[in-house]
């Protein structure tokens, strides 16, 4: 994991890249500790990956260019475009799925129609979660799936939105909707 001293160092060290990857993370935070271990591990166990690293306390120009507003982050880059962002900490093995492109990816929308932002908001037992990611997948919805049973900040800053606890949570564009309701999503996402 190479590290990053600007946005415009990152620039630099990426242009030409078909797929890259950069952690925003705090030095000393547990999940971010946990974040570049776990990445770490991944990105040895896979040839030919580049992730590069920086630390929000040192770079302060990286995570608002991306909008990126709690660490740690890991940022998916294609062609040179933002592609993707995974906040938390996750297991090696999904990290090691994600550089391996052995993910579920949705086709894009329609020319001319803007992308609806989707964020699930899950956790791992959740069968309601799974029921609804399925769905998302089947429609060929594009959507980060944060594991809030990982993410303390990411359950908190929900329950500050949305006022309930209970997962799933689907945020479209701002909007949230609790639990699979699944007309209120196909009415958002013009399904």
């Amino acid at each position: 994991m190479e590290n990053i001293n600007s946005y415009n160092d990152f620039i630099s060290k990426t242009t030409g890249l078909p797929k890259h990857y950069l952690l925003l993370y705090r030095k000393g935070s547990e999940q971010s500790v946990c974040a570049m271990g776990q990445i770490g591990l991944a990105e040895g166990a896979t040839k030919g990956v580049s992730v590069f690293s920086a630390d929000v306390t040192d770079v302060r120009d990286i995570h608002t260019v991306y909008g990126v507003d709690s660490v740690p982050s890991l940022l998916v880059f294609e062609n040179g475009r933002l592609a993707g962002i995974i906040k938390g900490c996750h297991e090696s093995s999904y990290y090691s799925a994600l550089m391996e492109n052995k993910f579920y990816v949705a086709s894009g929308p329609e020319e001319g129609s803007p992308a609806k932002r989707v964020t699930v908001y899950s956790t791992p037992t959740c069968s309601w979660c799974n029921t609804l990611k399925s769905w998302l997948k089947k429609n060929n919805i594009n959507f980060s799936d944060i594991d809030i049973s990982r993410d303390e900040k990411a359950a908190e800053a929900l329950v500050r939105r949305s006022g309930q606890q209970g997962v799933p949570q689907t945020d479209v564009n701002g909007e949230i909707v609790v639990g699979f309701n699944q007309a209120r999503l196909k009415e958002l996402l013009n399904l």
